[in-house]
């Protein structure tokens, strides 16, 4: 009977916990990170797993906790899929749990791993607890085309981790927290309690953090070095099950869109992504001559979310650049490279379930990586399209060349899939990490929220209520200063941080078998 009750208090707590982490990258009170509570969470998985009598018990408190995380992060899911595509909602949510299960296995991976190179925890567990969690990260970030929303790191957007942004990026900041996590629980359980030493260096951690935070801010403020660009950034709140709908979402679109274009009163108009929701040879005669016509009879320019190709050459989801005196054959256009699985592209095997919901589901072309930014007014613009933002590793390949790296990047999205939910909040986290990152301010323009600007130091300077519909106005400062975490990325990608997740595990393993 005890044994039972023990089993299920370490169930529950490991689900609470995970669970916990969830509401720590945005919180469903108030939709802000909370950067305490994914430390603690995560302190509470690192002491169920050193408490277990086996790694494969460790590893299953790691996947117990894991699955409450990622399925109370990406719950949404289920209204794209269930609301909005039609699937009966008992398969939706088992599509969710589904996904969570899957990406979960890397997270019992780590916690088995931890528990069998450092069975006697102590500092050792630490390290390569905080190495093993940032192999899990890239592995989420990376294989299968990468999904990494929900990402521990950015419940650190506000805390006093942030300042790491623009060295380590939010995979860097994921293994600190890991490790800081870690070396929580070590001191609770009391193992560190023997040597005074481990406390002087968490007290001296502490201090370097607290003074970092006091200083990083002015290292990282922008200087605006040149005039700001006034913006207007439409969101035109097309309700989703409207948007394709040829007799009532597409002419309300078309309509709005163009009068909004045509009126705004700044230097750069910027729509969601799909604001047009047609190919252009299906749009009405010259529309995109009418819209390009009204921004050059004020000097101004837009980049304007629409789909392109053929059925010869392949579809994009892309963006256009319309700017005076530009002829069509020069104009620009940035095509979509990170592609969603089962909205812009089918995974291999999955027909059968795209199949069985009703979403107008896509077979895209990709974009190349580190395509050129849309240069207006002194500034070069790099836009993303939905959840790019997501891979910084791949915004990052446009710091190639310094001379020609974005000042300015531009986010245009379509998360009205997904209802009004904390699907929002989450993503705006995910927009002002890479402003910290690449100190560069992100300009969003959206269907339905978040409709923002950030500034290049992270913080929201404007912002539209969601799911209205409106222009959001306001000016924005580009950024020139590299970040030592944009020239390291743009040159070596993810391998120095894949280097530290493999090469602390096999240096643990090395001594363990010495």
């Amino acid at each position: 009977m005890i044994r039972r009750l023990a089993s299920s208090a370490f169930l529950g707590l490991a689900l609470l916990a995970g669970l916990a982490q969830a509401f720590s990258i945005a919180s469903p009170w108030n939709g802000q990170p909370q950067w305490w509570l994914q430390l603690l969470s995560l302190a509470v998985l690192a002491g169920l797993v050193q408490r277990q009598a086996t790694p494969w018990r460790a590893a299953f408190a790691g996947w117990l906790f894991a699955i409450a995380w990622l399925a109370g992060t990406f719950w949404w899911l289920f209204i794209s899929m269930h609301v909005y595509g039609g699937l009966p909602s008992v398969l939706a949510a088992l599509a969710v749990l589904a996904l969570a299960a899957f990406l979960g296995l890397y997270y019992a991976a780590t916690c088995g791993v931890t528990r069998w190179l450092a069975p006697s925890g102590g500092w050792r567990a630490t390290v390569v607890f905080a190495a093993c969690w940032l192999g899990a990260a890239l592995m989420r970030a990376t294989w299968f085309t990468g999904f990494p929303w929900g990402e521990g790191g950015y419940a650190h957007v506000d805390g006093p981790l942030a300042f790491l942004a623009p060295w380590i990026g939010v995979h860097g900041i994921t293994a600190i927290a890991a490790g800081l996590a870690a070396l929580l629980s070590l001191l609770v359980r009391g193992e560190a309690r023997a040597s005074l030493r481990h406390w002087v260096a968490v007290a001296v951690a502490a201090g370097l953090l607290a003074a970092c935070n006091v200083i990083a801010p002015r290292m990282a403020a922008p200087a605006p070095d040149t005039p700001a660009l006034r913006v207007a950034l439409l969101q035109g709140n097309i309700p989703q099950d409207e948007k394709f709908e040829t007799g009532t979402g597409v002419p309300l679109a078309l309509g709005w869109y163009a009068e909004a274009v045509a009126s705004a009163p700044a230097q750069l108009v910027v729509t969601p992504e799909t604001a047009v929701p047609l190919l252009p040879e299906q749009l009405p005669d010259g529309y995109l001559d009418q819209l390009k016509a009204s921004l050059a009879a004020n000097g101004r320019a837009a980049l304007v979310g629409i789909p392109l190709g053929n059925f010869e050459q392949g579809y994009t989801n892309s963006v256009i650049g319309l700017k005076p005196g530009v002829p069509e054959a020069e104009r620009y256009r940035y095509d979509k490279h990170h592609l969603v699985p089962f909205g812009e592209f089918i995974p291999p095997f999955f027909k059968w379930f795209t199949r069985m919901m009703n979403i107008p589901l896509g077979d895209f072309n990709r974009g190349e990586v580190g395509q050129p930014s849309f240069e207006w007014q002194g500034e070069r613009l790099a836009p993303n399209i939905c959840y790019e933002d997501l891979f910084g590793e791949e915004l990052g390949a446009r710091f190639r060349d310094e001379a020609h790296s974005p000042t300015i990047f531009v986010n245009a999205s379509n998360i009205g899939w997904f209802g009004n939910t904390i699907a929002i909040d989450q993503h705006l986290q995910i927009s002002r990490m890479r402003a910290l990152e690449f100190a560069r301010p992100m300009i969003r323009a959206t269907n339905t929220g978040a409709t923002v600007i950030i500034d290049s130091a992270g913080n929201v300077t404007h912002a539209l209520p969601r799911h209205t519909r409106g222009v959001l106005l306001g000016e924005v400062h580009g950024g020139r200063a590299l970040t030592p975490y944009a020239w390291w990325i743009a040159r070596l990608g993810l391998w120095p941080l894949w280097a530290l997740a493999l090469g602390i595990p096999a240096l643990a393993w090395a001594l363990r078998r010495r």
